[in-house]
């Protein structure tokens, strides 16, 4: 499969493998990221980690990596296009056909964006397994440290092997750095992918630290409590119920740390209480803001709207939410809506100090994901409890939801206008939970079951013979 490999601000890009040469390119921003010393370009795979400072820096460049693809917010990101992909974002414009393909599920396998999801975390994936490597083999970083940073690299890729497998089902899971083996490398059942993450998260929980201390206290780098809230929601997914509630509740009861915001306008500031892990911009505010937030009369930078169908999920008018999180501005005489869960828009506001940072994971998922999993157990109590916080916060009632049908129907709604355009969330929920033909099978015209997952990028399947095609494609 394909990887850019950035050298000296230039991208090689290198066809059919993932492969460990012998320098390994470290991405790093600045040193304000954490005061670890200046920035690293190119170390040989031995220095890298010779010692715990450099090792460190490695481990930050994988970050840094992180934040600039899809998981970064920009307009190739994640939380973006799988918005198109549900019913939460409309395109508005005709001049991106790659933009166009996701609005109309009418994917083709040339796809630009789909490409870049696909080869951005497996550009993950092959740092993590460099790194996971290096400090296995490595005499001169601390025990402690090793730990720590062998954790992190494991989170990360868990991280990136759950997208990829919800995004592509059946994926090719690589572990290591071998040229030979990654080139011809098959997609494995999505079973034995999520077997991996399991693996990696728990190994990472019992790695990290519980606080934020390696990252100077702000919430940036990924800790034992990121990595079970991550297993939290990927037994969620796979309906381990017992299991999804249990780890949601240990990250919900460190209150110490985390606690759902009372003011939404706080949520998405850097290092919030809400905040489980936050990516965090080296030179203006989270891309979230530039990327949608319109501007009032400018025709040039309207690309899309927020839905009619998020809109009218609200079941209140007065929903805090609706007022503190969705926004409108006036082009050319038309309201258009736009998220504004971060309210920053670096094109207008270039100087402002950098207050707002790229949410990956918050508290308030967490009850939801134990509101579900409790529902799902026959908690009904428990379930009614957990959706009541969230609903408080936004200025409701408590639910009138008092069976299991009626407090799924229920959770589905309130992640619906809770995590509206973060993450896939609305996108990955359809499918997880069999509701995805029944809610876009009205809504999109040609709709087809087979549209729910992306396909291979074609450039990866004309370099692999072993890489075979999703189906409809």
């Amino acid at each position: 499969m394909g990887v850019f490999i950035k050298r000296k601000d230039k991208y090689t890009m290198v066809l059919g493998k993932i492969f460990l040469t012998s320098s390994l390119i470290i991405f790093c921003s600045c040193e304000e990221f954490l005061e670890v010393g200046s920035p690293t370009t190119e170390i040989s795979n031995e220095d890298v980690f010779s010692s715990d400072e450099s090792a460190e820096r490695a481990i930050i460049g994988l970050y840094t990596e992180v934040y600039s693809g899809p998981a970064g917010g920009a307009s190739s990101s994640i939380s973006y296009l799988s918005s198109f992909s549900s019913d939460e974002l409309h395109y508005l414009q005709t001049n991106n056909l790659y933009w166009i393909e996701f609005n109309t599920n009418s994917l083709s396998t040339d796809n630009r964006d789909v490409y870049s999801i696909w080869q951005k975390f497996y550009q993950y994936i092959f740092y993590a397994n460099a790194a996971l490597k290096g400090l296995n083999n490595s005499s001169g970083v601390s025990e402690a440290l090793k730990a720590q940073l062998t954790g992190e690299a494991k989170c990360i890729r868990a991280f990136s092997y759950f997208y990829l497998v919800n995004l592509y089902g059946d994926v090719p899971l690589i572990l290591s750095t071998d040229p030979q083996e990654n080139r011809i490398a098959s997609r494995m059942p999505k079973d034995e992918v999520y077997e991996q993450i399991i693996l990696d998260l728990e190994e990472a929980i019992d790695l990290l630290p519980e606080d934020y201390s390696h990252a100077n206290q702000e919430k940036i780098r990924v800790n034992k409590y990121v990595a079970s809230a991550l297993l939290a929601r990927t037994h969620l997914y796979l309906q381990n119920w017992d299991k999804a509630e249990s780890l949601a509740s240990t990250v919900i009861n460190n209150d110490l740390v985390y606690g759902i915001e009372p003011d939404l306008n706080d949520v998405f500031l850097g290092n919030s209480k809400e905040t489980i892990w936050q990516l965090k911009p080296d030179i203006q505010n989270a891309f979230e803001g530039l990327t949608f937030i319109i501007i009032p009369g400018s025709t040039t930078l309207l690309r899309q709207e927020l839905s009619g169908e998020v809109l009218e999920a609200f079941e209140s008018e007065d929903d805090k939410r609706l007022l503190n999180w969705v926004s409108s501005s006036d082009v050319d005489g038309t309201e258009y809506y736009y998220p504004f869960k971060y309210k920053i828009h670096n094109n207008v506001d270039r100087d402002v100090p950098i207050t707002e940072y790229s949410m990956v994971l918050r508290l308030a998922e967490q009850y939801l994901i134990r509101a579900e999993a409790r529902a799902q157990q026959g908690n009904v109590t428990g379930a009614q409890a957990d959706l009541n916080v969230i609903r408080n916060r936004a200025g409701l009632e408590n639910t009138t939801a008092n069976d299991q049908a009626s407090l799924l129907a229920a959770i589905e709604q309130e992640r619906f206008v809770e995590l509206f355009t973060e993450w896939g969330h609305r996108w990955l929920d359809l499918k997880r939970t069999g509701r995805i033909d029944a809610v876009l099978g009205t809504l999109k015209t040609d709709w087809q079951p087979a549209d729910a997952l992306y396909p291979i990028p074609q450039s990866e399947v004309d370099v692999n013979a072993n890489l075979t095609q999703n189906p409809g494609y």
